[in-house]
Formats: structure tokens, sequence, C-alpha cells
């Protein structure tokens, strides 16, 4: 046996992320962590290290890929503020369900418990954000434990964290298979519940019994919209998509009413408003209480994960299936519904919002609006172009005016609502798909958060053209201080900076757009310095005019009429302008066309 071939435990483990398909780690050297660093050194034909500077933009990054490819993301940091820098971009994972790998440094063996420097006990920080979190114990079980971690990510779709010892990783080991992604013979899907003949034609009693049935679809339907809409049409049931599922349905499709809360449309608040049937198909709203707890509709919840049953309202059916495969089985044992006034109204409203939105996004304004700025990216973009968006009003604009179809590919921190993860995203975006064009979409509030890096995308040329859409001001926050009855606005104001003399300072070539007629000479410069294999910056400096507050319109259907209002609370601060009529709601926000629910109802006949 002295002979027997051996290996560092280091370029073992990284071995066994090869295995998994790992091809890049983001993360940032420490002295606790040089005995990996040393092995992507071994490594480097097989595995790419991604050099960020900050962990938090590494975290953010490998929750992204895993967001954008369903494969696991992986991230490091080292041992004491390398660790406590990577948890922000660890809970967006675990809030979106991402699979992330977590490989953290820790002080050699012989140190620990000794108050050495750097030297803390890091389980316990990461115990609440992970599914799997260990501490290696013998360079032997390191590479083990870092297959284990995978593993568990993938089945929890969460954290799993590894603290590794640094003098560990560099023990020879033996040289033996350690990795058990090989040991399978292909990548197969996991079996998916699928619904019963007896829950279907439950669902079908509900729906015949509704007068106003809804969906509200999520991102479980993924890759069956057009199953969806087969069944929408057929049904003939308006549907109403969670922001995340946006993409998922045709937005061509007329009965596609937009999204739902804050950053959706008027029409599917207001139709869903008005639901007496409520059918949720892979979705999880997270502002539920606010927007289903009042609501008196009947409740139909399909999910794959039993334990979502009845946490946002109460299920009357609860179906453990597939979001898809419920579709096809409805589809399967419904004949066609007559044709409905109510779903004829809800393409009307529908409509008429959307020749609002793109009103305001032809203005041709001095000083530049957001509207407009997202028609000029529509525009540039390819058709299967990938975007990151950061949260914020961005996130609103987003949701409302980025042309996303099934062909896109795009993240944004849903769940956790991070500021700063559309750099990071739309770094990791280039990477798992370096053939499409990538966009970069955030405020000046969350580009500062982590507009050092930037410079990884010069050192790594990866072509992103980003977007920061300055202000002056946390524009989301804005609006919600705009509503809370306060004297003064408190603690939003921005310091304005030149973002593109900060990028050019980067080495990336960089402009300012003021207003529309700058819009199309600046990306016609991104997109050929996209092509040319660079990235680039627009600086759009727009207002800080707030969007359609569509989550402050409230519909009620009672004794035969249906009313509409705004909240109250709506403009409640001392200085803002008083609404009194729905009217005037409208107008404050230049949609004097727009009309509420009762016309449309009125119109299409729709008998309550």
């Amino acid at each position: 046996m002295a002979d027997a071939k051996t290996i560092r435990a280091s370029v073992a483990m990284l071995q066994v992320l090869e295995s998994w398909g790992v091809d890049h780690v983001y993360g940032y050297p420490g002295g606790s962590f040089n005995s990996t660093m040393s092995a992507f050194d071994d490594e480097k034909d097989r595995i790419k290290y991604i050099q960020i500077r900050h962990e938090q933009v590494g975290a953010f990054a490998a929750a992204a890929d895993a967001k954008l490819t369903g494969k696991i993301g992986v991230a490091f940091g080292s041992a004491g503020p390398g660790a406590t820098n990577l948890l922000t971009g660890l809970y967006d994972a675990r809030e979106d369900h991402a699979p992330v790998l977590a490989l953290v440094g820790q002080v050699p063996h012989t140190n620990m418990n000794y108050n050495y420097f750097q030297e803390f006990d890091e389980d316990p920080m990461f115990q609440d954000v992970s599914v799997y979190d260990r501490t290696v114990m013998t360079p032997e079980s390191l590479p083990y434990v870092v297959d284990k971690a995978i593993r568990e990510a993938y089945k929890h779709s969460g954290v799993a964290v590894v603290i590794i010892p640094n003098d560990f990783g560099m023990a020879e080991i033996p040289d033996v298979p350690y990795g058990s992604a090989k040991a399978e013979l292909g990548d197969k899907p996991a079996p998916l519940p699928q619904p019963t003949v007896e829950e279907i034609d439950e669902t079908l009693r509900m729906i015949k019994a509704a007068k106003r049935p809804v969906i509200n679809v999520g991102q479980g339907i993924k890759g069956g919209g057009e199953r969806l809409v087969e069944l929408s049409r057929k049904l003939q049931i308006p549907l109403v998509t969670s922001s995340l599922a946006t993409g998922e349905v045709d937005p061509h499709y007329e009965a596609n009413l937009g999204a739902l809360g804050r950053l959706g449309s008027k029409a599917a608040n207001e139709i869903f408003g008005s639901a007496d049937l409520a059918i949720s198909i892979g979705a999880d709203f997270p502002f539920a209480r606010v927007v289903f707890e009042a609501r008196p509709f009947k409740f139909i919840q399909v999910d794959i994960d039993r334990s979502k049953f009845g946490r946002r309202h109460h299920a009357d059916l609860a179906v453990w299936s597939d979001a898809t495969a419920f579709v096809d089985k409805l589809l399967e044992r419904s004949e066609p519904a007559a044709p409905s006034a109510f779903f004829e109204a809800a393409i009307a409203d529908s409509k008429e919002w959307e020749d609002y939105l793109q009103k305001r996004a032809d203005r041709d304004t001095d000083p530049l609006e957001a509207e407009p700025l997202y028609k000029a990216i529509n525009a540039a973009a390819d058709d299967n172009a990938a975007f990151a968006v950061d949260v914020g009003d961005n996130s609103i604009n987003a949701i409302r005016y980025l042309h996303l179809t099934p062909k896109n590919k795009w993240t944004i921190s849903a769940l956790f609502a991070s500021m700063g993860t559309a750099l990071p995203g739309a770094i990791a975006a280039q990477l798992d798909f370096p053939d499409r064009q990538v966009f970069s979409i955030s405020g000046d509030g969350a580009f500062s958060m982590v507009m050092q890096d930037l410079i990884t995308e010069k050192k790594y040329n990866l072509p992103i053209i980003n977007v920061v859409t300055s202000n002056k001001v946390l524009g989301f926050i804005k609006g919600e201080q705009d509503d809370v009855d306060m004297t003064e606005y408190s603690g939003i104001d921005l310091a304005d900076q030149d973002f593109a003399k900060i990028a050019e300072a980067m080495g990336i070539e960089g402009v300012t757009v003021r207003k529309t007629s700058d819009l199309k000479p600046a990306f016609d410069r991104a997109v050929a310095a996209s092509k040319a294999g660079k990235p680039f910056l627009i600086d759009a400096k727009i207002t800080d005019n707030r969007t359609f507050a569509t989550e402050s319109l409230y519909v009620n259907v009672h004794d035969g009429q249906v009313d509409e209002f705004f909240n109250p609370a709506f403009n409640s601060k001392h200085d803002a302008k008083k609404l009194k009529t729905l009217e005037d709601f409208f107008a404050y926000f230049g949609a004097q066309e727009l009309h509420p629910l009762a016309y449309f109802f009125k119109d299409a006949g729709v008998e309550l």
C-alpha cells in the first residue's frame, strides 16, 4: 500500500463538483481558503474560478445560476468576514428555492477553538439559511461531504453549506472515486405527482358552478404555457400570472391579463378582485395576505408541494399535482364552455390597459421617463435575450414593459427582494449562456451596492449591456412613503453619480442619456460593443414619477353590483395632492382614458 496513488483532498473535492457538471465557481480568496485556491490552479482546464470583488456578489451570482439553469450554483467565502458576506446572497437562494452550494473557509483544525485570527464557530450562522450545514472533520471526508451536500441542495431546492478547515484541503488522501453523480445512468426527471380523475372532475364541477372563475398561474407551469392557453380558451377562463411566471405564458394571448399585485396590471387586479373562484396552479403568491384574504372566492390550489396547501388562502380543493399534468388532464376531461361575458370583459379590460402602457412607452420626453427607456431596451434586445432585473421600480417596469416570452431567460430576487442582484445575475447569465445577449437592469440605489463588480465583467470579457435607471431616489420606497401619514420623505434621497464615468474608469465604455431622443444612439453603441465582446453601460437619468399604483385599487362585488375604489391611504403624505374620485386616481397617472371594471362588465353583459 506504500505506493498507493493519492490526491490532495481539495483537488478531489473540485473533481466532485466537475462530476456534477459545475464548470465555474464564484469567490474571493482569503488565507483560510488557500488549499482550495491551489486546487483551482490544478483543475483550471476543467473548472473556472470567477473572481468577484465581494462575496455577496458571488452568492447572488450562484443563486442566479441555479434560477436560470436549474443546476447547482457554487460560491465560496473565506473564514470570518468572507463567510458573513455570503449570507444575503444565500438567503436570496433559500427564499427562491434555488440549489446553491456554499464552500466556507475555516482556520486549520489545529487552531480551531483557540480564538485564532478570523476563527469563529460558523455552523450556527448558516443553520437557518441552509438545508445542509456541516463542518468537515477529516481530509478523507471532504469530497464525500461536498458530494452529499450537492444531493441535499438538489433534494430540497435550497442552500447547502460545507465548512472546510484550511489544512484539510492540502492533505493527501486515497485517489479513489468520491463523486456519486456519475453512478447515475442519465439525467432523468424526478417523478411528479399526478391528479386523480376525482380531483379533475371536482375541479370541473366547481368551475361550472362559478360565475367568474380566474386562473392564477405561477412558475410551476414551466413548459406548459401553450397547453394552459388552450385550456383558458376552451373553458373561457381568464389568466393572471405571478410575477415570476411572466414570460411562461404567451404575452400576446388576449386573455393573459398579466401579473397580479403591485408589479402587475390593472386588469389582472380588477378581474381577480371580482372572482368567485380562484384556481391557483403552481403559484405561491407572497402578498396573498393582503390580496387574497378579504376575497370571498372559492379556492382551488394545485401544487407539487403539499406543505403549501392552505398557507395563502383556505383551500376548498387541494390537488397534489404537477401543474402541467393538471392542465393536461383538465383538457382531456372537459367540454368546451359556452362563450362567457366575463371572459370577454376581462379581455376588453386588458386590451385597454395594454393600450395605456403602449401610450406611455411611445412618449417622446425630456427629461427621460422609464417607459420609453424600456421600449428602447425591447427594440435593442434579441428575441432570446437574457435579463437580470433588480428590485425596486425596475421590477414593476420590467414586468409591465419588457417583452418576455418563453424564449427569454430572466432572473430577479423575488421573495427576499434583495437590492443589488441584477449585476451578479447578468454575470451568471452571460457565463451560463455565452451566445445570448444579456442585459443588467438596476436602479441607482441597487447598482451602487455592487458596482465594483463591473470590473468582473471587464476582467472576463463578459459583453453585458448594463442599464442604470438613475433618478436620485429610492423610487419604490418613495411610493410606499407616499401612502404613509408622514410629513416629509425620510432617508430615500440619493446623491447623484456619473455612472458612465465610473464605468469608463474601469475600462468599460459608457454613455449618459437624459431624453428620449438619446436612447437609440446609446443602444446602438451598446449593441455594437456587446457584439464586439465588450460590456457597456447606459446611465439613464430618468424622472422619479410614480408608476400606476395597481396595488391601491380595490374591487368588491356584492348585491348584484361591482364597486371599485382606491385605497384611502393613497397619497396620504401631508403635502401630497388629495384625490377624491376614481377618475381623479386614473388622471393622476395620466390614464384618463381608463375605465373602471363596472364599465367592462356592463358593456359585455356580465350578470352578477
